[in-house]
Protein backbone atom coordinates (compact mmCIF):
# COMPACT_ATOMS: atom_id res chain seq x y z
CA UNK A 1 0.00 0.00 0.00
CA UNK A 2 0.86 3.43 -1.33
CA UNK A 3 0.71 6.36 1.74
CA UNK A 4 1.15 10.11 1.07
CA UNK A 5 1.35 13.62 3.19
CA UNK A 6 -2.32 14.20 3.62
CA UNK A 7 -4.21 16.90 1.18
CA UNK A 8 -7.50 18.70 1.17
CA UNK A 9 -9.51 19.89 -1.60
CA UNK A 10 -13.27 21.57 -2.26
CA UNK A 11 -15.56 19.23 -0.96
CA UNK A 12 -17.33 19.08 -4.73
CA UNK A 13 -14.01 17.61 -5.85
CA UNK A 14 -13.94 15.24 -2.95
CA UNK A 15 -17.56 14.15 -2.67
CA UNK A 16 -18.12 13.78 -6.44
CA UNK A 17 -17.21 10.22 -6.90
CA UNK A 18 -20.47 9.70 -3.96
CA UNK A 19 -22.73 9.92 -7.12
CA UNK A 20 -21.81 6.64 -8.16
CA UNK A 21 -23.92 4.26 -6.12
CA UNK A 22 -25.80 1.21 -7.15
CA UNK A 23 -24.72 1.29 -10.85
CA UNK A 24 -21.28 0.52 -10.21
CA UNK A 25 -17.78 2.16 -11.01
CA UNK A 26 -17.18 3.26 -14.94
CA UNK A 27 -15.66 1.14 -17.30
CA UNK A 28 -12.41 1.61 -18.88
CA UNK A 29 -13.14 3.77 -22.01
CA UNK A 30 -11.79 0.40 -23.74
CA UNK A 31 -11.35 -3.05 -21.67
CA UNK A 32 -8.95 -5.29 -21.90
CA UNK A 33 -9.44 -8.57 -22.87
CA UNK A 34 -7.41 -11.70 -22.92
CA UNK A 35 -7.62 -12.61 -26.38
CA UNK A 36 -5.91 -8.99 -27.66
CA UNK A 37 -2.83 -10.33 -25.31
CA UNK A 38 -2.55 -13.50 -27.31
CA UNK A 39 -3.97 -12.96 -31.05
CA UNK A 40 -2.35 -13.85 -34.23
CA UNK A 41 -0.04 -11.29 -36.30
CA UNK A 42 -2.38 -10.70 -38.94
CA UNK A 43 -2.75 -7.23 -40.28
CA UNK A 44 -5.62 -4.33 -41.72
CA UNK A 45 -8.59 -3.64 -40.48
CA UNK A 46 -8.77 0.33 -39.65
CA UNK A 47 -7.89 3.37 -40.99
CA UNK A 48 -4.61 4.41 -38.87
CA UNK A 49 -5.43 7.42 -36.74
CA UNK A 50 -3.78 8.88 -33.65
CA UNK A 51 -4.27 6.60 -30.15
CA UNK A 52 -6.53 8.03 -27.63
CA UNK A 53 -3.92 8.88 -24.57
CA UNK A 54 -6.49 7.87 -22.14
CA UNK A 55 -7.99 4.97 -21.32
CA UNK A 56 -10.96 6.30 -18.89
CA UNK A 57 -9.66 5.58 -15.36
CA UNK A 58 -12.91 6.96 -12.96
CA UNK A 59 -9.31 7.98 -10.47
CA UNK A 60 -6.92 9.05 -12.84
CA UNK A 61 -8.17 9.99 -16.06
CA UNK A 62 -5.35 11.39 -17.97
CA UNK A 63 -3.55 7.70 -16.85
CA UNK A 64 -2.29 4.93 -19.62
CA UNK A 65 -3.13 5.03 -23.86
CA UNK A 66 -5.26 3.33 -26.17
CA UNK A 67 -4.42 1.74 -29.87
CA UNK A 68 -2.28 -1.10 -28.79
CA UNK A 69 -1.71 -3.53 -25.58
CA UNK A 70 2.02 -3.88 -24.30
CA UNK A 71 3.12 -7.82 -24.32
CA UNK A 72 6.72 -7.28 -22.90
CA UNK A 73 8.89 -4.26 -20.95
CA UNK A 74 12.72 -4.64 -21.60
CA UNK A 75 14.67 -2.38 -19.01
CA UNK A 76 18.21 -1.76 -19.37
CA UNK A 77 19.13 0.92 -17.22
CA UNK A 78 23.24 2.05 -16.16
CA UNK A 79 23.39 3.91 -12.80
CA UNK A 80 26.35 6.47 -12.62
CA UNK A 81 27.58 7.03 -8.87
CA UNK A 82 29.67 10.19 -9.77
CA UNK A 83 26.92 12.11 -11.23
CA UNK A 84 23.64 9.80 -9.84
CA UNK A 85 22.14 9.63 -13.31
CA UNK A 86 20.56 6.66 -14.92
CA UNK A 87 20.65 6.17 -18.54
CA UNK A 88 18.26 3.63 -20.02
CA UNK A 89 16.94 2.25 -22.83
CA UNK A 90 13.44 1.05 -22.60
CA UNK A 91 12.04 -1.59 -25.34
CA UNK A 92 8.50 -2.33 -25.49
CA UNK A 93 6.81 -4.78 -27.59
CA UNK A 94 3.21 -4.08 -28.07
CA UNK A 95 0.31 -4.96 -30.00
CA UNK A 96 -2.08 -2.96 -31.91
CA UNK A 97 -5.84 -2.93 -31.68
CA UNK A 98 -6.34 -0.22 -34.33
CA UNK A 99 -4.13 1.19 -36.88
CA UNK A 100 -2.18 4.16 -35.17
CA UNK A 101 -0.84 7.07 -37.21
CA UNK A 102 0.43 8.54 -33.83
CA UNK A 103 0.54 6.69 -30.11
CA UNK A 104 1.42 7.64 -27.10
CA UNK A 105 3.27 6.15 -23.81
CA UNK A 106 3.40 7.86 -20.39
CA UNK A 107 6.46 9.27 -19.51
CA UNK A 108 7.30 12.31 -17.01
CA UNK A 109 10.91 13.71 -16.23
CA UNK A 110 12.33 11.61 -18.62
CA UNK A 111 15.10 13.34 -20.73
CA UNK A 112 14.01 11.22 -24.52
CA UNK A 113 17.15 11.65 -26.61
CA UNK A 114 15.92 9.02 -29.45
CA UNK A 115 12.67 6.44 -30.49
CA UNK A 116 13.06 3.71 -32.75
CA UNK A 117 9.86 1.91 -34.08
CA UNK A 118 10.61 -1.43 -35.34
CA UNK A 119 14.14 -0.16 -36.07
CA UNK A 120 12.87 2.89 -38.05
CA UNK A 121 14.04 6.42 -36.38
CA UNK A 122 10.46 7.99 -35.54
CA UNK A 123 9.29 11.70 -34.75
CA UNK A 124 8.43 12.26 -30.83
CA UNK A 125 7.43 15.35 -28.82
CA UNK A 126 6.40 15.83 -25.28
CA UNK A 127 2.73 16.94 -24.28
CA UNK A 128 2.15 17.19 -20.52
CA UNK A 129 3.10 13.47 -19.52
CA UNK A 130 2.82 12.02 -22.61
CA UNK A 131 5.32 11.26 -25.04
CA UNK A 132 4.05 11.46 -28.49
CA UNK A 133 5.30 9.09 -31.28
CA UNK A 134 4.66 9.22 -35.16
CA UNK A 135 6.65 5.98 -36.52
CA UNK A 136 7.78 6.30 -40.15
CA UNK A 137 5.35 4.79 -41.60
CA UNK A 138 1.90 3.76 -40.11
CA UNK A 139 0.99 1.09 -38.04
CA UNK A 140 -1.41 -1.51 -38.91
CA UNK A 141 -4.35 -3.21 -36.83
CA UNK A 142 -3.35 -6.16 -34.88
CA UNK A 143 0.27 -5.57 -35.87
CA UNK A 144 3.27 -7.00 -33.55
CA UNK A 145 5.49 -3.49 -33.34
CA UNK A 146 8.88 -2.90 -31.24
CA UNK A 147 9.42 0.49 -29.78
CA UNK A 148 12.73 1.77 -28.36
CA UNK A 149 12.77 4.81 -25.99
CA UNK A 150 16.88 5.90 -24.89
CA UNK A 151 16.55 8.25 -22.38
CA UNK A 152 18.27 9.71 -19.01
CA UNK A 153 17.18 10.22 -15.88
CA UNK A 154 17.69 11.92 -12.95
CA UNK A 155 15.95 10.06 -9.25
CA UNK A 156 16.49 13.38 -7.32
CA UNK A 157 14.71 15.60 -10.07
CA UNK A 158 11.69 17.61 -8.67
CA UNK A 159 8.56 16.60 -10.20
CA UNK A 160 4.99 16.94 -9.58
CA UNK A 161 4.95 13.07 -8.40
CA UNK A 162 7.65 10.70 -8.96
CA UNK A 163 8.11 7.31 -7.84
CA UNK A 164 12.40 7.50 -7.38
CA UNK A 165 13.84 7.30 -4.09
CA UNK A 166 16.94 8.37 -3.61
CA UNK A 167 19.43 7.01 -1.14
CA UNK A 168 22.74 7.73 -0.41
CA UNK A 169 24.42 4.69 -2.05
CA UNK A 170 21.42 4.56 -5.05
CA UNK A 171 18.05 4.54 -5.50
CA UNK A 172 14.98 2.12 -4.94
CA UNK A 173 11.03 2.86 -6.67
CA UNK A 174 8.11 3.15 -5.57
CA UNK A 175 5.49 3.79 -8.80
CA UNK A 176 2.08 2.70 -7.23
CA UNK A 177 -0.27 4.42 -8.09
CA UNK A 178 0.78 6.34 -11.13
CA UNK A 179 4.85 7.11 -11.18
CA UNK A 180 5.98 4.47 -13.15
CA UNK A 181 6.41 6.64 -16.11
CA UNK A 182 8.80 8.88 -14.14
CA UNK A 183 11.15 5.81 -14.08
CA UNK A 184 10.60 3.97 -17.95
CA UNK A 185 8.03 5.14 -20.31
CA UNK A 186 5.07 2.54 -20.18
CA UNK A 187 1.31 1.89 -20.47
CA UNK A 188 1.16 3.03 -17.15
CA UNK A 189 -2.00 1.44 -15.87
CA UNK A 190 -2.86 -1.95 -14.01
CA UNK A 191 -4.88 -3.58 -16.71
CA UNK A 192 -2.19 -3.41 -18.85
CA UNK A 193 0.67 -6.53 -17.53
CA UNK A 194 3.04 -7.33 -19.23
CA UNK A 195 6.05 -9.22 -18.77
CA UNK A 196 9.44 -7.98 -17.82
CA UNK A 197 13.07 -8.24 -17.97
CA UNK A 198 15.97 -5.75 -16.54
CA UNK A 199 19.26 -5.36 -17.05
CA UNK A 200 21.06 -3.34 -14.11
CA UNK A 201 24.47 -2.14 -14.33
CA UNK A 202 25.98 -0.59 -11.40
CA UNK A 203 29.63 0.12 -9.90
CA UNK A 204 31.10 -2.85 -8.68
CA UNK A 205 30.52 -2.52 -4.87
CA UNK A 206 27.00 -2.03 -4.86
CA UNK A 207 24.00 -4.39 -6.29
CA UNK A 208 21.32 -4.22 -8.59
CA UNK A 209 18.09 -5.80 -7.84
CA UNK A 210 14.41 -5.99 -9.93
CA UNK A 211 11.21 -8.11 -9.57
CA UNK A 212 11.41 -12.03 -10.56
CA UNK A 213 14.46 -14.05 -10.57
CA UNK A 214 18.23 -13.45 -11.11
CA UNK A 215 19.29 -14.61 -14.78
CA UNK A 216 22.84 -13.54 -15.18
CA UNK A 217 25.85 -11.48 -13.73
CA UNK A 218 27.95 -10.15 -16.05
CA UNK A 219 31.69 -8.29 -14.96
CA UNK A 220 31.94 -5.43 -17.62
CA UNK A 221 35.50 -3.30 -17.94
CA UNK A 222 35.40 -0.21 -16.09
CA UNK A 223 34.84 -2.06 -12.61
CA UNK A 224 31.25 -2.19 -13.65
CA UNK A 225 28.72 -5.47 -12.84
CA UNK A 226 25.37 -5.99 -14.51
CA UNK A 227 22.74 -8.43 -13.14
CA UNK A 228 19.77 -9.59 -15.33
CA UNK A 229 16.61 -10.60 -13.76
CA UNK A 230 13.13 -11.90 -15.55
CA UNK A 231 9.57 -12.26 -14.04
CA UNK A 232 7.79 -15.18 -14.72
CA UNK A 233 4.17 -13.74 -14.40
CA UNK A 234 3.10 -10.24 -16.20
CA UNK A 235 3.41 -7.15 -14.24
CA UNK A 236 1.48 -4.06 -13.81
CA UNK A 237 3.78 -1.24 -14.21
CA UNK A 238 2.75 0.13 -10.48
CA UNK A 239 4.39 -2.88 -9.10
CA UNK A 240 7.68 -3.05 -11.09
CA UNK A 241 10.75 -2.55 -8.61
CA UNK A 242 14.46 -0.91 -9.12
CA UNK A 243 16.92 -0.97 -6.64
CA UNK A 244 20.14 0.28 -6.11
CA UNK A 245 22.78 0.27 -3.35
CA UNK A 246 25.21 -1.38 -0.91
CA UNK A 247 22.73 -4.35 -0.19
CA UNK A 248 23.21 -8.40 0.47
CA UNK A 249 20.77 -10.53 -0.88
CA UNK A 250 19.67 -13.58 1.83
CA UNK A 251 18.19 -16.44 0.02
CA UNK A 252 16.15 -18.66 2.58
CA UNK A 253 13.60 -21.67 1.79
CA UNK A 254 10.05 -21.19 2.22
CA UNK A 255 7.29 -23.50 2.12
CA UNK A 256 7.27 -26.17 -0.30
CA UNK A 257 10.51 -25.23 -1.90
CA UNK A 258 9.18 -21.69 -2.81
CA UNK A 259 12.75 -19.49 -2.88
CA UNK A 260 12.51 -16.31 -0.10
CA UNK A 261 15.34 -13.36 -1.19
CA UNK A 262 15.78 -10.48 0.87
CA UNK A 263 17.56 -7.37 -0.42
CA UNK A 264 19.09 -5.97 3.07
CA UNK A 265 21.45 -2.93 3.49
CA UNK A 266 24.82 -4.77 4.64
CA UNK A 267 25.81 -2.41 7.66
CA UNK A 268 22.09 -3.96 8.88
CA UNK A 269 21.90 -7.34 7.74
CA UNK A 270 22.26 -9.07 11.04
CA UNK A 271 20.02 -6.77 12.52
CA UNK A 272 17.00 -7.07 10.33
CA UNK A 273 17.50 -10.53 10.50
CA UNK A 274 14.90 -11.32 13.06
CA UNK A 275 11.85 -9.66 11.07
CA UNK A 276 13.13 -11.43 7.99
CA UNK A 277 13.17 -14.72 9.44
CA UNK A 278 9.12 -14.14 10.29
CA UNK A 279 8.62 -14.35 6.21
CA UNK A 280 8.43 -18.32 6.24
CA UNK A 281 6.14 -19.54 8.69
CA UNK A 282 3.75 -15.65 7.16
CA UNK A 283 3.76 -17.24 3.82
CA UNK A 284 2.65 -20.46 5.12
CA UNK A 285 -0.09 -18.99 6.94
CA UNK A 286 -1.49 -17.00 4.09
CA UNK A 287 -1.47 -20.81 1.68
CA UNK A 288 -3.08 -22.34 4.58
CA UNK A 289 -5.75 -19.60 4.76
CA UNK A 290 -6.56 -18.94 0.85
CA UNK A 291 -6.15 -22.19 0.04
CA UNK A 292 -3.68 -21.53 -2.48
CA UNK A 293 -0.23 -21.61 -2.91
CA UNK A 294 2.15 -18.87 -3.41
CA UNK A 295 1.50 -17.22 -6.87
CA UNK A 296 4.83 -16.09 -7.75
CA UNK A 297 8.37 -17.31 -7.90
CA UNK A 298 10.40 -15.71 -4.92
CA UNK A 299 9.20 -13.47 -2.45
CA UNK A 300 11.25 -11.23 -0.03
CA UNK A 301 11.34 -7.43 1.51
CA UNK A 302 13.74 -4.85 0.76
CA UNK A 303 14.55 -2.70 3.67
CA UNK A 304 15.68 0.30 1.52
CA UNK A 305 19.19 1.81 2.52
CA UNK A 306 17.65 5.05 4.20
CA UNK A 307 16.80 6.82 7.53
CA UNK A 308 15.61 9.95 6.34
CA UNK A 309 12.43 10.56 7.24
CA UNK A 310 11.09 12.20 4.13
CA UNK A 311 13.11 9.91 1.82
CA UNK A 312 9.41 7.89 1.55
CA UNK A 313 5.79 8.62 3.10
CA UNK A 314 5.15 5.02 3.79
CA UNK A 315 5.40 2.16 5.95
CA UNK A 316 4.91 -0.76 3.12
CA UNK A 317 5.00 -0.68 -0.46
CA UNK A 318 3.98 -4.17 -2.25
CA UNK A 319 5.85 -4.47 -5.68
CA UNK A 320 5.58 -7.76 -6.90
CA UNK A 321 8.32 -10.38 -5.67
CA UNK A 322 9.88 -7.85 -3.14
CA UNK A 323 7.89 -5.41 -1.04
CA UNK A 324 9.79 -2.70 -0.03
CA UNK A 325 9.97 -1.16 3.64
CA UNK A 326 10.90 1.44 5.94
CA UNK A 327 14.20 -0.63 7.80
CA UNK A 328 13.10 1.15 11.00
CA UNK A 329 10.09 -0.30 11.14
CA UNK A 330 11.31 -4.16 10.25
CA UNK A 331 13.48 -3.53 13.65
CA UNK A 332 10.28 -3.43 16.06
CA UNK A 333 9.33 -6.83 17.76
CA UNK A 334 7.50 -8.89 16.05
CA UNK A 335 3.67 -7.82 17.41
CA UNK A 336 4.54 -4.72 16.28
CA UNK A 337 5.13 -6.03 12.28
CA UNK A 338 3.80 -8.87 11.88
CA UNK A 339 0.00 -7.60 11.45
CA UNK A 340 1.31 -5.42 9.15
CA UNK A 341 4.31 -7.66 7.28
CA UNK A 342 0.96 -9.80 6.22
CA UNK A 343 -1.23 -6.68 4.98
CA UNK A 344 2.29 -6.33 2.53
CA UNK A 345 2.54 -10.10 1.59
CA UNK A 346 -1.74 -10.63 0.92
CA UNK A 347 -1.19 -7.98 -1.89
CA UNK A 348 1.01 -10.93 -3.75
CA UNK A 349 -2.73 -12.07 -3.99
CA UNK A 350 -4.67 -9.51 -4.30
CA UNK A 351 -2.80 -6.52 -6.08
CA UNK A 352 -0.30 -8.27 -7.34
CA UNK A 353 -1.83 -11.85 -9.07
CA UNK A 354 -5.20 -9.99 -9.63
CA UNK A 355 -4.72 -6.12 -10.15
CA UNK A 356 -7.59 -3.71 -10.36
CA UNK A 357 -9.19 -3.06 -13.62
CA UNK A 358 -9.26 0.63 -12.27
CA UNK A 359 -8.25 2.46 -9.81
CA UNK A 360 -11.70 2.69 -8.40
CA UNK A 361 -11.32 -0.90 -7.42
CA UNK A 362 -8.35 -0.56 -5.03
CA UNK A 363 -10.74 -1.41 -1.88
CA UNK A 364 -9.38 -5.09 -3.31
CA UNK A 365 -6.35 -5.07 -2.37
CA UNK A 366 -6.34 -2.97 0.78
CA UNK A 367 -9.73 -4.45 2.07
CA UNK A 368 -8.34 -7.95 1.34
CA UNK A 369 -4.92 -6.87 2.98
CA UNK A 370 -6.16 -5.47 5.88
CA UNK A 371 -8.57 -8.48 6.39
CA UNK A 372 -6.20 -11.42 6.63
CA UNK A 373 -3.61 -8.88 8.29
CA UNK A 374 -6.62 -8.56 11.11
CA UNK A 375 -6.86 -12.02 11.34
CA UNK A 376 -3.77 -12.88 12.04
CA UNK A 377 -3.13 -10.52 14.60
CA UNK A 378 -6.39 -11.46 16.14
CA UNK A 379 -5.30 -15.28 16.05
CA UNK A 380 -1.60 -14.16 18.31
CA UNK A 381 -3.64 -12.17 20.62
CA UNK A 382 -1.60 -8.94 19.85
CA UNK A 383 -3.95 -5.68 20.67
CA UNK A 384 -4.69 -3.71 17.58
CA UNK A 385 -4.06 0.47 17.66
CA UNK A 386 -7.49 0.51 19.10
CA UNK A 387 -6.78 -2.15 21.97
CA UNK A 388 -9.38 -4.52 21.02
CA UNK A 389 -8.40 -8.27 20.29
CA UNK A 390 -10.92 -10.03 18.08
CA UNK A 391 -12.48 -9.18 14.80
CA UNK A 392 -15.69 -8.65 16.06
CA UNK A 393 -15.02 -5.71 18.00
CA UNK A 394 -12.87 -4.20 15.39
CA UNK A 395 -15.71 -4.39 12.87
CA UNK A 396 -18.04 -2.92 15.50
CA UNK A 397 -16.42 0.10 15.92
CA UNK A 398 -15.68 0.05 12.41
CA UNK A 399 -19.37 0.00 11.62
CA UNK A 400 -20.63 2.58 13.94
CA UNK A 401 -18.04 5.04 11.71
CA UNK A 402 -19.82 3.65 8.27
CA UNK A 403 -22.02 6.54 7.88
CA UNK A 404 -19.48 9.26 8.90
CA UNK A 405 -16.98 7.90 6.63
CA UNK A 406 -19.47 7.80 3.41
CA UNK A 407 -19.83 11.41 4.11
CA UNK A 408 -16.41 12.08 4.29
CA UNK A 409 -14.59 10.01 1.46
CA UNK A 410 -17.78 8.93 -0.42
CA UNK A 411 -18.66 5.23 -1.14
CA UNK A 412 -16.11 2.14 -0.49
CA UNK A 413 -15.63 1.74 -4.05
CA UNK A 414 -15.95 5.06 -5.32
CA UNK A 415 -12.88 6.96 -4.64
CA UNK A 416 -11.21 9.96 -6.31
CA UNK A 417 -7.62 11.17 -6.66
CA UNK A 418 -7.84 13.40 -3.54
CA UNK A 419 -9.21 10.31 -1.10
CA UNK A 420 -7.74 7.18 -3.26
CA UNK A 421 -5.74 5.61 -0.02
CA UNK A 422 -7.74 6.84 2.54
CA UNK A 423 -9.00 4.56 5.52
CA UNK A 424 -12.72 4.12 3.47
CA UNK A 425 -10.90 2.12 0.63
CA UNK A 426 -8.83 -0.48 3.74
CA UNK A 427 -10.96 -0.85 7.31
CA UNK A 428 -14.25 0.34 4.89
CA UNK A 429 -13.22 -2.67 3.00
CA UNK A 430 -12.72 -4.79 5.59
CA UNK A 431 -15.82 -3.78 6.95
CA UNK A 432 -17.47 -5.14 3.14
CA UNK A 433 -15.73 -8.34 3.41
CA UNK A 434 -17.07 -8.84 6.88
CA UNK A 435 -20.42 -8.03 6.25
CA UNK A 436 -20.32 -10.82 3.24
CA UNK A 437 -18.83 -13.74 5.34
CA UNK A 438 -21.60 -12.87 7.56
CA UNK A 439 -24.28 -13.29 5.21
CA UNK A 440 -22.79 -16.36 3.25
CA UNK A 441 -20.65 -18.15 6.20
CA UNK A 442 -17.26 -19.16 6.41
CA UNK A 443 -17.03 -21.24 3.44
CA UNK A 444 -18.78 -20.03 1.59
CA UNK A 445 -16.83 -16.51 1.86
CA UNK A 446 -13.63 -18.86 1.37
CA UNK A 447 -15.36 -20.61 -1.75
CA UNK A 448 -15.52 -16.89 -3.64
CA UNK A 449 -12.28 -15.90 -2.63
CA UNK A 450 -10.43 -18.91 -4.20
CA UNK A 451 -12.63 -18.78 -7.30
CA UNK A 452 -12.02 -15.30 -8.04
CA UNK A 453 -7.84 -15.72 -7.38
CA UNK A 454 -8.36 -18.53 -9.77
CA UNK A 455 -10.04 -16.74 -12.45
CA UNK A 456 -8.53 -13.85 -12.70
CA UNK A 457 -4.92 -15.12 -11.96
CA UNK A 458 -2.67 -12.87 -13.73
CA UNK A 459 -5.14 -10.81 -14.97
CA UNK A 460 -6.82 -7.44 -13.61
CA UNK A 461 -10.50 -7.56 -12.07
CA UNK A 462 -13.24 -4.87 -11.25
CA UNK A 463 -15.73 -4.76 -8.50
CA UNK A 464 -18.27 -5.82 -10.79
CA UNK A 465 -16.27 -9.37 -11.17
CA UNK A 466 -15.86 -9.83 -7.96
CA UNK A 467 -19.66 -9.11 -7.31
CA UNK A 468 -20.43 -11.78 -10.47
CA UNK A 469 -18.03 -14.77 -8.82
CA UNK A 470 -19.84 -14.23 -5.35
CA UNK A 471 -23.35 -14.90 -6.92
CA UNK A 472 -22.08 -18.15 -9.15
CA UNK A 473 -20.53 -19.36 -6.11
CA UNK A 474 -22.65 -18.80 -3.74
CA UNK A 475 -25.87 -19.75 -6.08
CA UNK A 476 -27.65 -16.25 -5.50
CA UNK A 477 -28.10 -12.85 -6.65
CA UNK A 478 -25.67 -11.26 -4.36
CA UNK A 479 -25.09 -8.19 -6.45
CA UNK A 480 -27.99 -5.89 -4.38
CA UNK A 481 -25.74 -6.71 -1.33
CA UNK A 482 -22.51 -5.50 -2.55
CA UNK A 483 -24.04 -2.83 -4.24
CA UNK A 484 -25.34 -1.44 -1.42
CA UNK A 485 -22.40 -1.79 0.83
CA UNK A 486 -19.58 -0.94 -1.96
CA UNK A 487 -21.55 2.09 -3.64
CA UNK A 488 -24.49 3.33 -1.03
CA UNK A 489 -24.62 7.01 0.78
CA UNK A 490 -25.23 4.98 3.91
CA UNK A 491 -24.44 1.75 6.03
CA UNK A 492 -26.61 -1.10 5.55
CA UNK A 493 -27.51 -3.56 8.36
CA UNK A 494 -24.73 -5.76 9.75
CA UNK A 495 -26.09 -9.48 8.83
CA UNK A 496 -25.93 -11.43 12.23
CA UNK A 497 -25.92 -8.48 14.06
CA UNK A 498 -29.40 -6.48 14.50
CA UNK A 499 -27.96 -4.80 17.74
CA UNK A 500 -24.94 -2.92 15.63
CA UNK A 501 -26.00 0.66 15.18
CA UNK A 502 -24.06 3.19 12.67
CA UNK A 503 -23.10 6.92 15.35
CA UNK A 504 -25.28 9.82 13.35
CA UNK A 505 -23.12 11.56 10.73
CA UNK A 506 -21.68 15.13 12.17
CA UNK A 507 -20.96 17.77 9.76
CA UNK A 508 -17.84 18.11 8.71
CA UNK A 509 -15.32 19.93 5.92
CA UNK A 510 -15.49 17.07 3.58
CA UNK A 511 -11.37 16.22 3.46
CA UNK A 512 -10.61 12.31 3.56
CA UNK A 513 -10.72 10.45 6.42
CA UNK A 514 -7.86 9.16 8.07
CA UNK A 515 -6.72 7.16 11.38
CA UNK A 516 -3.70 9.11 11.33
CA UNK A 517 -2.94 12.93 11.65
CA UNK A 518 0.57 12.82 10.17
CA UNK A 519 -0.05 11.00 6.69
CA UNK A 520 -3.10 10.51 4.72
CA UNK A 521 -2.44 7.14 3.19
CA UNK A 522 -1.31 5.83 6.62
CA UNK A 523 -4.28 3.97 7.17
CA UNK A 524 -3.75 0.44 7.23
CA UNK A 525 -5.27 -1.15 10.38
CA UNK A 526 -2.61 -3.73 10.58
CA UNK A 527 -0.43 -0.99 11.69
CA UNK A 528 -0.11 -0.92 15.55
CA UNK A 529 -0.22 2.87 16.86
CA UNK A 530 -2.27 5.88 15.54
Amino acid sequence: MRYRTRVTAPAAALLGTATVLAAGAPALARPFSAGEKSGDARTGGSTPAPGPETLGDPVYPALGNDGYRVHAYDLDLAYDATTGLVDATATLRIRTTQGLSRFSLDALGLDVSAVRVDGREAAFERADEKLRITPARPLRERADVTVCVTYTADPRRTLPHTAWVPTPDGFAICPQPNSAHTVFPCNDHPSDKADFTFRLTVPSGLRGVANGLLTCTENLPGDRTAYSYRSRSPIATELVQITVGDYVVKERPGPHGLPLRDVVPTARAAALEPALALTAGQVAWLEDRLGAAFPFETYGLLPCNSDDPNAFDFTGLETQTLTLYKPNFLLQEEAKIGSHMMHELVHSYFGNLVSPATWADLWLNEGHADFYGLLYRYERGWPDSLGLTTMEARMKDTYARGDQWRHDSGPVAAPNEVNLFDNQRYLGGVLVLYAFRELVGEAAFHAVERTFLDRFRHRSASTEDYIAVATEVTGQDRAGFLRDWLYGTTTPRMPGHPDWTVTPVTPTPAVPHSLRGGHHHDNSATLSTI
